[in-house]
């Protein structure tokens, strides 16, 4: 084997190893919302947990990233650590789809459709059918089109591996290397160094079965050696804990118990029964079906003899990772940045965040609301806090959304980050004017201010179109429902009429004695609250529907909307300013003031 076979297996293994990335991230990608769906049914049944993990980890081809989303959700308390146990295990299963896949390569024969099944006879084909999606598709059939590209591209890459390493089959050292892998120690050795460095099972198992065109791997090699891939593998999660919190750190260490054990169990049975019976295949030559059986069935048979024992294993890790006093008070992550790694689940969980903050700023204003008319320290101080929540929300949201942006997303996933830069700060201001609320609250309190029945009777009109428009933004946010969203602008506008209405009967009971001057300041103080909640509602609204459109000129929007180019928009300010009017007062008094002035 001459150096420039060398150059050629660091390319082939460059090439296949950056093909499998594009094939598993493009899946993700693609997957988008429907990965986040998945993720988000999680449920205590370890069998459950165990199909969605074989799941996830057959979308995006890779055990170690749906570990690591695991511990990230632990850390984030999205899901409870036995939930993740059966996550785990069926990541271990899950990851056998890509060797089945590379194995379809060593299929052999004359028959047309037994050339076809293999992926070398039509994956340029895929290769070129990708390029064509990527060059001149949009959106998802680019997204198609890359998993194309980098299944093409791992295919070649394969093949060049094989190539290149056909020469070692001459090499007396080489099948002497193997023969050393035997040996069960050494073999699970040189699989864990070797998964530990390419930090994917995967990508290892398919460079073991690109070796198989040597002719030097027997599956007297290939067993231990799969078994320390899968010991390998876990480093990815071990990394990934670290600064996290107990309960992530213990879903790392049952990643690693569970292959170190399955390992152990799967070693003893078979050298037992190797031993017994003698397996008439131990020293023959391993090909890549071989090894996608080896790899598969070590997986099935510890899933099957550990999933029941699952709650052993989280004690096992409890053990491993104790609790200690100064740990009751211990905080989940509101954003993991472990799920950055898979950006389409890290979006889905900051939109949950978000409508999460939308929520805490619902609450507040309508608790802030109700002080105004009954007083109540308790809730009071409960607003207050959910603001300070509500500050927290949006600092760690924003941070988390700069980086997230930073990534290669689906324009799907695009479109929610920049709704969510473009929104968290207006529920921001939402939740400020809650707590002015309570500031006008307490002066109503502090000062005995009594309101008339009139103004009673107008505030409550008002109040109900601000709660109203409130809880239709909040919905329509955490529903990502731009329908619903169009109609906030016009429920917007009947506020600023309502607010600039109730001003002027205000002036009316002035002018008649009815209402007091001290009372005007307050009621002012109020207005202006419940006016600026409108607008950022509104805000929050056009940025929603802006950004489905992949623009963001607010002006020309609002502009088009109030200047009656939108029929529809016309219809809903009619329909909401009928539902919300007030009942008609007459001050004899201020009519009569009023005449005398124009006549003077």
């Amino acid at each position: 084997m001459s150096i420039f076979n060398v150059f050629t297996l660091m390319g082939g293994i460059a090439m296949f190893l950056y093909g499998m990335d594009l094939m598993g991230k493009s899946l993700e990608q693609t997957a988008g919302s429907k990965l986040q769906g998945i993720l988000s049914t999680m449920t205590a049944s370890p069998v459950r947990a165990l199909l969605l993990g074989m799941a996830v980890t057959a979308v995006i081809q890779s055990s170690g990233a749906t570990t690591v989303m695991a511990v990230g959700f632990v850390n984030s308390g999205l899901m409870e650590l036995h939930q993740a146990i059966g996550v785990i295990m069926g990541a271990n299963v899950g990851t056998t789809v890509t060797g089945w896949l590379l194995s379809l390569s060593g299929l052999e024969g004359d028959s047309f459709l037994t050339q076809m099944l293999n992926p070398n006879a039509w994956s340029p084909i895929l290769g070129f059918i990708g390029i064509w999606l990527y060059t001149f598709g949009k959106d998802r059939r680019r997204g198609v089109g890359k998993i194309m590209l980098g299944f093409a591209i791992l295919m070649s890459g394969m093949g060049i591996m094989s190539s290149a390493m056909s020469p070692l089959a001459d090499e007396p050292w080489f099948m002497q290397l193997f023969l050393s892998f035997k040996n069960p120690v050494l073999g699970v050795v040189a699989g864990a160094v070797l998964t530990a460095v390419l930090q994917s099972s995967s990508a290892s198992v398919g460079i073991l079965q690109a070796l198989c065109s040597t002719g030097a791997v027997t599956f007297a090699a290939a067993v231990p050696i799969i078994m320390g891939q899968n010991i390998g593998t876990t480093v990815t999660a071990l990394i990934s804990s670290a600064g996290a919190n107990k309960n992530a750190k213990r879903t790392a260490f049952v990643h690693l118990y569970f292959n170190l054990i399955g390992t152990v169990v799967f070693l003893l049975g078979f050298y037992g029964l190797n031993a017994v019976i003698g397996f008439s295949f131990f020293n023959e030559t391993a090909n890549t079906f071989g090894i996608a059986i080896v790899h598969t069935v070590f997986n099935v048979v510890t899933t099957a003899i550990l999933l029941p024992f699952n709650r052993v294993l989280e004690r096992l890790a409890i053990m491993t990772v104790p609790d200690s006093p100064s740990d009751s008070g211990e905080q989940h992550s509101l954003l993991d940045e472990r799920l950055l790694t898979t950006p389409s689940v890290a979006v889905g969980r900051a939109m949950l965040v978000g409508g999460d903050m939308a929520e805490i700023c619902r609450t507040a204003l309508l608790q802030a609301m109700s002080t105004t008319r009954v007083w109540n320290d308790a809730i009071a101080d409960e607003v207050t806090r959910k603001e300070d929540a509500v500050d927290h929300y949006e600092d760690v949201l924003g941070t988390y959304l700069v980086k997230l942006s930073a990534k290669h997303l689906s324009q799907d996933d695009n479109r929610t980050v920049n709704t969510l830069l473009h929104t968290i700060g207006d529920f921001e201001r939402v939740s400020d004017h809650a707590v002015n609320l309570i500031k006008a609250a307490k002066e109503i309190r502090d000062k005995s201010i009594q309101f008339s029945e009139e103004a009673l009777n107008d505030l409550s009109v008002l109040e109900a179109a601000v709660q109203d428009i409130v809880n239709r933004t909040v919905d329509a946010f955490q529903k990502n429902d731009v329908y619903a969203a169009k109609k906030i602008e016009p429920l917007e506008q009947v506020v600023d009429g309502l607010v600039r209405e109730v001003k002027s009967r205000h002036i009316m009971r002035l002018q008649a004695g009815a209402c007091s001057i001290e009372y005007g300041f307050v009621l002012d103080d109020l207005l202006t609250n419940y006016e600026r909640i409108a607008d950022h509602c509104s805000n929050i609204a056009v940025a929603m529907i802006e950004v489905s459109l992949d623009r963001f000129d607010t002006h020309e929007y609002l502009n088009a909307v109030k200047h009656g180019e939108d029929v529809k928009f016309e219809r809903r300010y009619e329909k909401y300013r009928d539902r919300y009017t007030f009942e008609p007062e007459v001050y004899a008094g201020a009519e009569d003031a009023e005449k005398a002035e124009n006549d003077a």
